[in-house]
């Protein structure tokens, strides 16, 4: 069953982490509802954001305790002061980080969640019909999730694997003892995912009324120190007396890395998975489907073929190729994802047999034009080659910004002739904006640029650098830099192209 192409138009690449909220990270709040309208005023059709779930070591949201639950970070604190949960003094009282364009995860973590456990000893949700509703549509992962928490919390933030050996391998005695012990902290974490859907839903409604679909973005991997690992050890290639894993994901090294790149994640047992029907990755997909009006699953290269790298390796030199399980998969993906559209990302290693999955699916893939300019005149990443099902990008979230990217002095001088006589750029300041226009003048059905790019910033805007940890993930859009400038121009472009 193949999906449907998606509607002709643009949007525009913002986390919610990155939005301009008063309390040291983007939230549910005032801020993304402004957000939404400056996309109305660029005549945009999508916002594309990161994935929702809650962020771990490193605070990267491609690895995150749960695929199922959201980011207790992006409640909004105002929201909770107007239902009386919180006091305006008790909210100023944290200290939120001094620079307005950076995200300080440190001081987030320490003095949000006490807040947030305010909130939660003031409520009386469990009170309400809307709770009891939440827990019940939730099931199939929600009482796992907050029992994992609760033990986290019990065990100093341990990853699972150092937890005693019964709750480590869910001996039933150990869960139900535990249970009883963690009642109130397993309430407190139900909470906040009560909280995190009920304004998450708010926003996407206000959202889609505005006419814009939102792009949520999926890891085809769950994190080790998971939820999902951890109650379902199953599922992935785990050894049965450990629980360690036996293989973990990563890339080859190409272009971009001479070691590769060693990511970690427990790799899924796919015949296992494949025992139960995909159960778990379709509950996965009802709940991006949830979420997101259309779901970007990264890495989907994983679906036809993936990396296998021995566990305890140093780097991803020493990984081979294994079969993945293809159709079987975006079958059940398609079934439980409903009237959801899939965007594959499809970036990497050439393999004809994702492009014709993405043919027999109808899942557009991704462009990108940083890529386009480094290879023969026939390279899939210049607009001329793109096919209307697809999706261009300037950049993504991996990617440096365009100002950063097309500096002449990190060019070679025959890509410097080649860009310049492809955009028809004169001087180099052009360029970011002839990239603007030969993405929406393409004939690619959706072209999505990073906010970064919008406001025309450079590397020290950069969201991630693969490959490392400590700096990434903490750009914040500055209040009020998404003026009339930026919006009329994109208006501009939306109108001249067709994207609307």
């Amino acid at each position: 069953m193949a999906k449907t192409m998606l509607k002709r138009g643009a949007g525009i690449l913002m986390p919610i982490s990155s939005l301009p909220a008063p309390y040291g990270i983007g939230t549910f709040g005032a801020c993304a509802y402004e957000f939404a309208d400056k996309l109305v005023q660029a005549r945009q059709s999508y916002w594309q954001v990161l994935p929702l779930g809650p962020t771990s070591y490193g605070d990267s949201p491609y690895q995150s305790f749960s695929a199922f639950a959201g980011n207790p970070y992006f409640i909004d604190l105002d929201i909770l002061k107007e239902e009386g949960l919180l006091t305006q003094e008790e909210i100023e009282e944290c200290y939120w980080c001094d620079r307005e364009d950076e995200v300080k995860y440190d001081a987030v973590c320490y003095y949000r969640f006490p807040l947030l456990r305010k909130a939660f000893d003031r409520s009386c949700h469990e009170e309400t019909e809307e709770y009891e509703k939440f827990c019940q549509e939730n099931g199939c992962w929600l009482e796992d999730y907050a029992l994992y928490m609760a033990l986290k919390g019990h065990f100093n933030q341990e990853e699972w694997l150092s937890w005693d050996e019964p709750i480590r391998h869910r001996d039933p005695e150990a869960v139900a003892a535990y249970k009883t012990e963690l009642s109130e902290d397993i309430n407190y974490w139900k909470f906040l995912q009560f909280k995190f859907y009920e304004q998450w839903d708010k926003l996407k409604s206000y959202v889609n009324e505005k006419g814009i679909q939102i792009i949520g973005d999926i890891p085809i991997y769950v994190a080790l120190d998971s939820a999902d690992v951890w109650v379902h050890p199953e599922l992935f290639q785990l050894d049965p007396d450990t629980l360690k894993p036996l293989k973990v994901a990563g890339v080859p090294p190409d272009a971009f890395s001479e070691t590769g790149q060693l990511w970690g994640n427990p790799l899924y047992d796919w015949d296992a998975l494949e025992q139960t029907d995909f159960a778990w990755w379709r509950d996965r997909m009802k709940a991006a489907a949830r979420l997101y009006d259309v779901v970007r699953i990264d890495h989907f290269i994983g679906v036809v073929q993936y990396y296998s790298i021995p566990y305890g390796a140093e780097d991803g030199k020493t990984g081979e190729w294994r079969k993945g399980p293809g159709e079987k998969l975006t079958n059940a993906i398609n079934e439980a994802a409903g009237d959801a559209k899939i965007i594959a990302e499809d970036l990497g290693v050439f393999c004809p047999e994702v492009k014709e999955l993405l043919q027999k699916t109808g899942y557009p893939g991704m462009k990108i034009i940083e890529f386009a300019f480094s290879g023969d005149r026939f390279n899939e990443h210049l607009p001329h080659c793109y096919e209307p099902n697809s999706v261009v990008y300037g950049g993504t979230h991996d990617n440096e910004t365009l100002i950063g990217y097309f500096k002449p002095e990190k060019r070679q001088w025959w890509e410097l002739q080649y860009i310049a006589d492809y955009l028809g750029a004169a001087h180099r300041e052009e360029v970011p904006d002839r990239v603007f226009r030969a993405a929406y003048g393409s004939v690619a059905s959706v072209a999505i640029f990073q906010m970064q790019d919008v406001l025309k910033l450079d590397n020290d805007a950069r969201m991630n650098t693969p490959g490392t940890v400590g700096e990434n993930w903490k750009w914040r859009m500055k209040p009020g830099a998404f003026g009339d400038s930026e919006t009329g121009y994109l208006a501009f472009l939306v109108d001249t192209f067709g994207r609307f």
